[in-house]
């Protein structure tokens, strides 16, 4: 009776490892991530200026620090399609010119991104690249604290198409389908800002983005 018991017990245990493989290998994966915001912003073109900026003015975004959810859908165990949800909020503030004047304030940015990723296994160990494509879309912009004395009444940003490129590594917890991640994305976009005093446009400029986004976290893989 032992022995029969024995193998049976036998048996169940491996009928159970494809199901823990499994885990650790499913089609989704869901990452909470912290991610620091690395922007450029600088000028790269005036269009309109009936203000008379400074010809020396030049601009750059503050960098900021934001939680980040990422959800992956595995079409092969190489090949996968991400994306990522998150809000970032920036200042533009000059750097030259008009050193230390705030032109943009509490400017709200949805970066919306989706990459196809190819991964390498090494094991418990898998780093990939990726590319893609963006969509920044700003949902709140406020004018500058030192352009309302100018008379601005309104700032925008355009929302822009642009392309990401994305590196990183998965690294498994056990075989339960936990994991760590770490990742960088370098996105390549612009954005056209505008002040407007009442219904006149007074001032519009190229800003070079171009943003790194740095992420770590915690992966579930199912």
């Amino acid at each position: 009776m032992k022995r029969y018991l024995a193998l049976a017990l036998a048996g169940a245990a491996i009928a159970a490892a494809p199901a823990h493989a499994q885990d650790s290998d499913g089609k989704v994966q869901v990452k909470l991530l912290g991610s620091y915001v690395i922007p450029d912003g600088k000028i790269t073109a005036v269009n309109e200026d009936i203000l008379g900026l400074p010809d020396t003015l030049q601009t750059e975004a503050n960098e900021n620090f934001v939680p980040t959810l990422a959800v992956e859908y595995f079409v092969s165990p190489n090949f996968s399609v991400e994306t990522i949800c998150c809000m970032t909020q920036h200042d533009v503030d000059a750097v030259s010119g008009l050193p230390n004047a705030e032109l943009v304030s509490d400017a709200k940015l949805i970066p919306a991104t989706l990459t196809a990723k190819y991964h390498l296994d090494a094991g418990a160990v898998k780093p990939y690249v990726g590319a893609g494509a963006t969509y920044f879309w700003w949902v709140d912009v406020e004018p500058g604290a030192d352009t309302i004395p100018l008379g601005v009444t309104r700032t925008t940003l355009s929302d822009e198409l642009g392309l990401v490129l994305q590196a990183g590594t998965d690294i498994a917890i056990g075989d339960q389908g936990l994991g760590l991640t770490i990742d960088a994305k370098r996105y390549f976009v612009d954005t056209t800002a505008r002040w407007y005093a009442g219904d006149t446009l007074a001032i519009e400029t190229e800003h070079k983005l171009d943003p790194w986004v740095l992420s770590a976290g915690v992966s579930y893989r199912f």
